[in-house]
């Protein structure tokens, strides 16, 4: 396989986006005088842009379409955009299509790209009938395994030798110098360790959120007990949340400051000693800036979602985790674990970190 232009199909979300990169970083090692083109969605467009292994970033407006074409007034019109979207897709005239994501939509858009070898996963591991638009369909070990060794194994059933890979995002000179003003103003009340504490998710995922009143009794022991700084990092509509966190706390705590970008996100944890916080995208961006996590766990899967390099897995088997009964409203998975059992995988981390 010696490809000249590659299509790379992982759309959404954010944080399986993320846990892609590391496969696209081994295909361009394999073919590094190819150009890899993606397909995403917007919220990870600009992130994608600014990594080197990406060449070209196509945006899938799926929003802006599904609103479009429930409309009469704009139907057509977004039907226009559908059909110029496909044609300059089979003009691109790529060589073979990867699709990591294995849902109709990435399907449709493999088979509509016009692509001769579509590589994809075979039934078991695709949803809505994914596996009918692929041509080389690669099967999958029966054991669970996280999506970032998922994502190697679509290259090795294609035929690629994939060794480990020291994988760590790029980061923008600008972000870096954002990051690195935030922590010279900082630098009087900085301590190592410094240890990052994200308490949010997104806002489909409060299943996913540890107690606020725990995160505060953590955060407080960990300056106690360790002499450690904790910074508290947050997103969009966290902040208040966080906020609440500091005011409970006895000790004192920094505010992680507001970035506008993953890669500011990521250069933040790249000067930081350690993660500790719930399954989700800034857990995944850590863990690929090289620190090591400590991942509280409530429903989701701590095997397909486990970090990329060191960490500690923290959960309770209450019977029924995991599991997709997302509204669940009693989260005894999530309110099993204590404060103490977070602190203990802590320093034991902290402990047996070069």
């Amino acid at each position: 396989m010696n490809p000249q232009k590659i299509l790379v199909l992982r759309l959404s979300a954010v944080g399986d986006v993320i846990r892609t990169l590391p496969a696209v970083k081994a295909l361009k090692e394999h073919a590094p005088s190819a150009s890899v083109t993606w397909i995403v969605e917007e919220p990870s467009q600009a992130f994608l842009e600014s990594q080197p292994e990406v060449d070209s970033v196509i945006l899938f407006p799926r929003k802006r379409w599904t609103k479009g074409i429930k409309s009469l007034g704009t139907v057509w019109q977004t039907i226009g955009e559908m059909r110029e979207f496909i044609a300059g897709l089979r003009k691109r005239k790529f060589d073979v299509v990867l699709d990591f994501h294995g849902i109709l939509k990435s399907g449709l858009l493999s088979f509509l790209s016009g692509s001769s070898k579509r590589i994809g996963y075979d039934r078991s591991s695709t949803k809505e009938w994914n596996c009918l638009f692929s041509n080389v369909k690669v099967k999958l070990p029966k054991e669970k395994m996280s999506r970032f060794e998922r994502n190697f194994a679509l290259l090795r059933g294609m035929g690629l030798e994939v060794k480990d890979i020291n994988y760590s995002l790029h980061i923008p000179p600008h972000d870096r110098e954002y990051v690195a003003s935030f922590l010279k103003s900082s630098a009087t009340s900085l301590k190592r360790p410094l240890i990052a504490i994200h308490p949010g998710t997104s806002m489909k995922a409060f299943f996913k959120r540890w107690p606020p009143d725990q995160y505060a009794r953590l955060a407080d022991r960990l300056v106690r007990e360790l002499s450690a700084s904790v910074l508290f990092t947050w997103g969009a509509g966290e902040l208040e949340s966080v906020e609440g966190i500091r005011r409970e706390m006895g000790e004192p705590s920094l505010l992680g400051p507001k970035t506008e970008t993953l890669t500011q996100l990521a250069e933040v944890y790249r000067q930081c000693d350690l993660y500790v916080g719930g399954d989700t995208g800034p857990m995944h961006i850590a863990s690929l800036m090289g620190i090591p996590a400590v991942v509280i766990y409530g429903p989701t899967d701590p095997v397909e979602n486990e970090p990329f390099g060191r960490h500690i897995k923290i959960r309770k088997e209450v019977g029924c985790s995991p599991c997709h009964n997302y509204p669940c409203r009693e989260l005894l998975c999530v309110k099993a674990i204590s404060a103490d059992e977070v602190f203990k995988a802590t320093k034991e981390i902290l402990r047996l970190t070069p």
